[in-house]
């Protein structure tokens, strides 16, 4: 501890004996205090050269306390204390600053008489202004004619670093005599030791306040951590909106926030909206998301600050915080940005992550829905499972495919899960399968209710408002189109449409893959000239119908002396005249009934069900029909015969066999007849 010296002499204090107790009283004071302030006394400017290094660290670290308002406050504890003094507590204090400027007054009883106040005040006011200028004690005397005259005196107060001036103390009363250099000097040490404990108590305050703000900082920064920690562990969006409402709840428990997403997505909360740009250029929100950083404005009383929600790839919302202002601090700015950049890291994630399950589920589906297409190979079977799979993987109501005929260039509804749609045909130009056609893109319609420009019978007929629709392609061709439909308004999202897109392509394939098979099993089954039947397929046919119908009657037509037309106008007309004949054939038939060229020649007709007599009138139908409508001119011998359940031997072999017979004899008669075998 550094020792306050005070050399004061009594002999030159004025006034009584209470004076010099006072005095010495409070060098004793002074010098018994705990403090390091500069010995105001070690020379006769009394400038000091020890600073208090405790207060030089906290003026360091913390602002200093306002110190006119430090000074004003030490002055009227000073006075307070100083009161035994008649000069202190009859006559006027000041402070004023290095300037001479008064700061701060203390008016005693003498200031009751506004002439002598008056006086008083312009006598401290020569003094304050000759100690500035001198930076030394000063005194003044002005001569009243009755009674003491009026003194004044000043002395400049240094602050802890000795080198600026702190203050100017200057006390003023009736007297014969200034108040001494000891006794102002002593004076001083009593207003510096208040102001030093008003200056320790300010600093102490907002030392202890600097301790709060940095515990909460602690706080906030921990609870950011763990923020930080539970948004990277969630694997779901939905858990991470959760995550990030809850955590500035704990933040921000004075403020409205609200989430605005830039993506599609459903949430509980009432906090979490869409991103809607209405006003533009004025809009908060949208400048935070348009520019990519945090914006803030302040109107009525209240804050607002919107901050983007960041991740590597996009901007995927944005968080508005509103709060009253004197709420606000500016240093929650950066870790408001810091929480909205992790939580659009943790929102990217976890979109990720169920973009990718999505992925996976939807090549799930891809895949079991290929594997069920090609368990068949029919195209009825394909169209009626493609209908079912696709009313399951959509959770929709209606679905209807059609395919494009190209000889009638109509669209044929092909499966339909509603009876009035059965079997239906359409322009190629109308609805909504006219415009995927002409388009051949995909579509999506989310109100059919609100914007219904477009016919549709399915729209109509099951008065469904959503809808999806793809083109099938096969080869570069429209071959059909997919509809898919939901009686509620914005049922199907844009994945839903996206799916429907990839999986139009699988139901092609499988299409493609139906009519090659059945291509090439028609043309394993068909003769290339006439366009019926082969042989073997007749004959499996047969064995067919045998083991289910009751009886069956077999026809066959032999064309008479074909060798001579191939002899007299060519094979090329022979071929011809094989061509018109199986055409009458078709025509003289049922479409249940089965035509095929069984050899050469020779054609084949079995009539499921039919017995002989009315065989026999088919069969003459025939025969007459091919020499009416043949060119050139030939005719035709036809043999027919029949089975029943009642016969003992029931065989394909053996009913060729009777119906040949049968045709040997309408030759073996004159030919261009028929006979029953």
């Amino acid at each position: 501890m550094m020792a306050i010296l005070i050399h004061a002499s009594v002999t030159d204090v004025t006034g009584e004996s209470r004076e010099k107790d006072w005095v010495l009283r409070m060098a004793e004071e002074i010098r018994a205090q705990d403090t390091c302030w500069p010995d105001m006394t070690s020379d006769s400017s009394g400038k000091g050269s020890t600073a208090n290094p405790m207060i030089r660290k906290w003026l360091g670290e913390v602002e200093a306390p306002p110190l006119e308002e430090l000074l004003e406050a030490s002055l009227v504890a000073w006075a307070a204390e100083a009161a035994q003094l008649e000069m202190v507590s009859r006559g006027i204090c000041m402070l004023g600053d290095a300037d001479g400027q008064a700061i701060a007054l203390q008016q005693g009883e003498l200031c009751a008489d506004p002439v002598i106040g008056a006086r008083l005040r312009e006598l401290l006011a020569k003094s304050l202004g000759e100690a500035a200028a001198s930076g030394q004690y000063t005194a003044a005397h002005l001569p009243m004619e009755e009674g003491p005259g009026l003194v004044a005196a000043a002395r400049p107060i240094y602050a802890a670093d000795g080198a600026a001036m702190l203050c100017i103390l200057a006390i003023a009363a009736r007297g014969e005599a200034p108040p001494s250099s000891d006794l102002m000097t002593a004076a001083a040490l009593h207003f510096r030791s208040r102001f030093d404990q008003r200056y320790t108590e300010a600093l102490l305050q907002r030392l202890l306040a600097r301790q709060s703000h940095a515990e909460r900082a602690t706080e906030r920064e921990a609870a950011l951590f763990d923020s930080t920690k539970r948004l990277h562990d969630q694997i779901n969006v939905t858990s991470v909106l959760r995550e990030l409402v809850i955590t500035l709840e704990t933040l921000y428990p004075d403020a409205h926030v609200d989430l605005l997403l830039s993506q599609d997505h459903a949430n509980a909360d009432a906090r979490v909206k869409p991103l809607v740009f209405k006003h533009g250029a004025n809009d908060l929100c949208a400048r935070a998301f348009v520019e990519g950083r945090a914006v803030t404005e302040a109107a009525d009383g209240q804050t607002h600050v919107a901050v983007p929600m960041t991740g590597k790839q996009a901007v995927y919302g944005v968080i508005r915080l509103v709060c009253e202002t004197p709420l606000w601090e500016r240093a929650w700015l950066p870790e408001f940005q810091m929480l909205a950049n992790t939580a659009g890291s943790a929102f990217e994630n976890a979109k990720l992550y169920e973009q990718s399950n999505l992925l996976i589920s939807e090549l799930q589906l891809i895949n079991e829905l290929t594997k069920r297409l090609n368990q068949s190979l029919r195209l009825s079977e394909i169209f009626k499972l493609a209908t079912t799979d696709l009313l399951q993987i959509f959770e929709a109501d209606y679905c209807c495919l059609l395919q494009f005929d190209k000889k009638t260039e109509q669209f044929v509804v092909m499966s339909a899960n509603h009876p009035g749609l059965d079997s239906d045909l359409f322009p190629k130009d109308y609805g909504f399968c006219g415009t995927v056609y002409q388009t051949r893109e995909p579509l999506i319609v989310s109100d059919y209710a609100e914007k219904n420009t477009v016919p549709s019978k399915l729209m109509q007929l099951t008065g469904s408002r959503s809808l999806i629709a793809s083109p099938i392609v096969v080869n570069s061709d429209v071959v059909g189109v997919i509809l898919v439909s939901h009686r509620s308004a914005n049922f199907f999202s844009y994945d839903n449409y996206k799916l429907l897109q990839v999986l139009s392509t699988h139901v092609g394939l499988a299409i493609t893959n139906a009519s090659l098979h059945a291509e090439v099993r028609r043309m394993v089954i068909t003769d290339n000239l006439t366009g019926l039947h082969a042989r073997h397929y007749l004959n499996e046919r047969i064995q067919e119908k045998q083991r289910s119908d009751p009886s069956g009657s077999l026809i066959l037509v032999d064309i008479d002396h074909f060798k001579r037309i191939n002899d007299t106008y060519g094979h090329q007309v022979g071929d011809e005249i094989l061509i018109q004949v199986g055409r009458i054939v078709r025509a003289c038939i049922r479409e249940t009934d089965i035509a095929a060229r069984w050899g050469g020649e020779e054609l084949a007709v079995y009539l499921p069900r039919v017995r002989t007599d009315q065989g026999y009138r088919i069969a003459e139908r025939i025969r007459s029909q091919v020499e009416a409508q043949t060119s050139p001119t030939v005719t035709s011998s036809c043999g027919v015969s029949e089975w029943t359940f009642e016969d003992d031997k029931i065989s394909v072999e053996s009913l060729f066999y009777r119906a040949d017979m049968a045709l040997y004899e309408a030759k073996n008669n004159g030919r261009n007849r028929v006979f029953v075998g």
